[in-house]
């Protein structure tokens, strides 16, 4: 999906939606942290319907996004949500080579901490679903403890959407982030909770009528929460540096996504404490890349010029 980017702000396309280092909606941020191509004025006037690098791209994210909800069905959150941040190390080194875009000396060490800290999350991380048929997910739905964590998370929403943020979002930007990320806690499970329900609804049996209604439900959950979400990033974009802004929403989103994954699909419940530690510690190294690509991306810091100095200071 990186490459397909790529190539769509390689095209003559309009003001596409580029996928900025997200991690979210179809179950990660991708398509939630999307913000507009800046575009030379003479791009505009042309058809880019008729571009072949606009249509490859366009098709390369709409499989990249088939193929991130997939993953949400077969693998356990606590891993795919993490390693959606690999998107923003290959997008960084793609752009270099084929956008020529600079890449200092501290965005590649982002990106080895990225690719080092998702390697790390992959060997420490469980090895089985907690959740696999739809009986189970609704057990899990009306669990006690994961419907007080929704109410929880209702009301912060509320406060801080009606509250909070129209005095102080824009000039706080932990109010746009709280509220995005929390609906996280939506999304995510949705989405997971989407290709476990699918999978009986074409069959013939008298669950497949309760697999649909729950499917539709849960459809309607993630479709407003990514309403939501594309309204509160977009004031976000209009106020706070995009780059400071993606950094911190990737820590808090996944953060919080782990936590509503935990509390639902007790996906923490069959790991030890060395592989815990272990991904604690993936999560971290991965989030300190994201932030050195991201917020350190126009700092201009090379080695060659730093040697060139101190051998004129001998």
């Amino acid at each position: 999906m990186v490459g397909a980017q790529c190539l769509l702000r390689r095209s003559d396309g309009p003001p596409a939606f580029a996928v900025t280092p997200a991690w979210g909606a179809l179950g990660g941020q991708d398509l939630l942290t999307s913000r507009p191509l800046q575009w030379p004025h003479q791009c505009r006037s042309t058809s880019y319907l008729t571009d072949i690098v606009w249509w490859a791209g366009t098709i390369a994210m709409a499989v990249g996004q088939i193929g991130n909800f997939l993953a949400y069905t077969a693998v356990p959150t606590v891993l795919v949500t993490p390693l959606g941040a690999l998107g923003v190390p290959f997008g960084s080194i793609l752009a270099s080579y084929l956008l020529k875009e600079k890449l200092n000396i501290l965005g590649k060490l982002g990106c080895l901490l990225s690719c080092a800290g998702s390697v790390v999350l992959i060997i420490h991380s469980p090895k089985s679903e907690s959740v696999t048929t739809q009986a189970e997910l609704e057990e899990k739905l009306t669990n006690p403890v994961f419907v007080g964590y929704l109410c929880i998370v209702l009301l912060t929403l509320l406060l801080l959407i009606f509250w909070i943020a129209p005095a102080h979002g824009p000039t706080n930007i932990m109010v746009y982030i709280s509220i995005c990320s929390l609906l996280g806690s939506f999304t995510v499970p949705s989405t997971k909770g989407i290709g476990l329900a699918a999978q009986d609804i074409f069959h013939n049996n008298p669950s497949s009528q309760r697999a649909l209604c729950l499917c539709l439900a849960l459809l309607a959950v993630l479709g407003c929460s990514i309403i939501v979400q594309f309204r509160y990033i977009n004031k976000a974009l209009e106020c706070f540096d995009s780059s400071v802004f993606g950094a911190i929403y990737y820590v808090v989103f996944t953060t919080l996504v782990l936590l509503a994954s935990a509390i639902l699909f007790r996906e923490w419940s069959n790991v030890g404490l060395v592989d815990f530690l272990g991904m604690a510690c993936g999560f971290t190294t991965v989030s300190v890349g994201i932030v050195l690509i991201q917020v350190f991306k126009e700092f201009n810091f090379n080695l060659g010029e730093m040697n060139k100095s101190n051998m004129k200071t001998d």
